[in-house]
């Protein structure tokens, strides 16, 4: 952290560094990035629409590990780079299903790794501050605290956030492959906004489901400069997208707030946005129910879609170094269906379907019981 401008001016009171607000810094004021905001998109469609749902030929090949029954599922016994093009659209289809897949032991390399990601579109350009070709993002992934840097910069970098959520056409899938990492430290957390929406109450929901979340880079693109010593290639951008999302391939809600990019509300006043991002932050740090926390190790893969997760460095103090390669594919731009529902209603109009059809509902409404000729009457619901 010695580069930080902060470092630079200390307060003879203290002994500890004057914050500087970034406007001040001419490391950021004197930035002209090279390349224009990104135009919107019309990405291709989804390669899980073109899935089995059942993933018959993925799991063929693959032993289903669900590690949490919110989120997360380890496959094992399978490399991907072995996979072929109908066991890559349903290994989509699950990652969008349980929020992220991984892997261990993994052979493939940084050519096979960019050649699978074509498969499900293409990156148009590097993420702010990355290095490479503008297909792969090479992280060296920062090993200091970031409670610390957020002292002395705007952006919380080691918060949970939704890859560039600024984005007018945000990420959809992702793929993190390690090649150098800790024996111990430097886990990841992913948190499901599928499960985050869901353990919200009605009336919350309803006043979620109004409102646009303002995401922004701005601080993102101040803290890079400080911090990193790098020019972020693009110019800030602040983008207004629904807080509650429906998710293009499932159908199902998800929250659609982070607290790494998401500044506000557009429909409420700075008070009750300061108060309800405070309540967001608290929910995502409190959602053990919805989460799942991986250990890395040299070889693991990760691949996780951020149209319903949140993702997370878990801060430590571990020194050794921490390296991965990173591919990204463009989605939709967000939008919310009203008719849309919730996983748990999907869960709960699935259960009562069944339930349905295994009394042996007929036109009537009425059911046979146990083979006796009695008949129940069942009980009217308005389908979820």
């Amino acid at each position: 952290m010695a580069q930080l401008e902060a470092y630079k001016h200390i307060s003879p009171d203290s002994g500890f560094p004057i914050t500087l607000h970034p406007n001040f810094n001419p490391k950021i004021n004197n930035h002209v990035p090279p390349d224009p905001i990104r135009e919107p998109l019309n990405p291709p469609k989804d390669r899980a629409f073109f899935a089995d749902p059942e993933k018959k030929a993925l799991l063929s090949v693959a032993k289903r590990v669900d590690l949490t029954e919110s989120i997360g599922t380890l496959l094992e016994d399978v490399q991907l780079s072995q996979l072929n093009e109908q066991q890559l659209d349903e290994l989509a289809l699950l990652v969008c299903e349980r929020g992220v897949v991984f892997f261990r032991d993994q052979d493939l390399t940084t050519e096979q790794q960019v050649k699978l990601f074509q498969h499900y579109g293409w990156d148009p350009g590097q993420a702010p501050g990355s290095e490479g070709p503008k297909s792969v993002t090479y992280s060296p992934l920062c090993t200091e605290d970031h409670r610390e840097i957020l002292k002395y910069t705007p952006w919380p970098t080691g918060d949970f956030h939704a890859d560039t959520s600024f984005e007018i056409n945000p990420p959809s899938y992702s793929l993190l492959r390690m090649e150098e990492h800790p024996e111990v430290g430097g886990d990841t957390a992913w948190v499901s906004q599928y499960g985050l929406y869901d353990a919200l109450s009605d009336a919350y929901k309803k006043l979620v489901e109004g409102l646009h979340a303002v995401h922004t880079s701005r601080l993102q693109y101040d803290t890079i400069l400080d911090l990193w010593g790098v020019g972020p290639n693009r110019p800030p951008i602040d983008t207004h997208h629904p807080a509650v999302r429906t998710h293009p391939v499932t159908g199902l809600k998800a929250l659609n707030v982070n607290v790494g990019f998401v500044t506000g509300f557009a429909e409420l006043k700075k008070a009750e946005s300061d108060k309800l991002l405070d309540f967001f932050t608290y929910h995502i740090h409190s959602a053990d129910d919805h989460a799942v926390r991986w250990k890395w190790s040299v070889g693991s893969v990760a691949m996780w879609d951020n149209r319903c997760t949140l993702h997370r460095v878990i801060p430590g103090t571990y020194e050794a170094p921490r390296r991965g390669i990173r591919t990204t594919v463009f989605g939709e731009k967000p939008y919310f269906d009203p008719a849309s529902e919730s996983r748990q209603e999907r869960l709960q109009r699935e259960k009562r379907q069944r339930a349905e059809k295994e009394k042996g509902v007929n036109g009537n409404g009425t059911a046979t019981a146990n083979g006796t000729g009695a008949t129940e009457k069942l009980q009217s619901e308005t389908p979820a």
